[in-house]
């Protein structure tokens, strides 16, 4: 990624970046009203979902952004697994993935839009948070 730098998220109320949605990769069809069902029970029912399918890899990640909210609902997603969230309050992206954590859902990644990723692709994205991932896999094995 540009800059190869992490920034902490704080538990403040400050919104990030971009319009206030979810992009959801690497879910199956069944998956996908089991994690409906979960946002409702963290109190985030209201985001709007877009499910990323395959033949999405080469949109932009602002295209995918103006999708309409539960767009590709119902399709296998052979992607890798991740979330990408957008406009989010620091306060709830929080809460999203320490709930996430405690429901004990398989592993993903997680990204938050910015302007320097709202151009990329989803698929050049999950490129790079896998590459994250794997250096950050290496630093805790120091």
């Amino acid at each position: 990624m540009e800059h190869n730098t992490f920034q902490k998220v704080k538990k403040i109320k400050k919104r990030m970046y971009g319009p206030e949605k979810l992009l959801v990769c690497g879910y199956s069809a069944a998956e996908h009203e089991n994690l409906l069902a979960f946002l409702e029970q963290c109190g985030l029912k209201k985001i709007p979902v877009v499910f990323v399918a395959d033949e999405d890899s080469n949109v932009s990640l602002m295209e995918l952004l103006g999708r309409e909210d539960r767009s590709g609902k119902g399709h296998d997603s052979g992607l890798k697994r991740a979330i990408i969230v957008s406009g989010f309050t620091q306060d709830n992206l929080h809460l999203l993935i320490s709930a996430y954590r405690s429901a004990n859902f398989p592993p993903q990644l997680w990204a938050t839009l910015t302007a320097i990723s709202e151009g990329w692709s989803i698929g050049f994205l999950l490129q790079e948070l896998e590459k994250e991932a794997e250096a950050m896999r290496k630093i805790r094995k120091k």
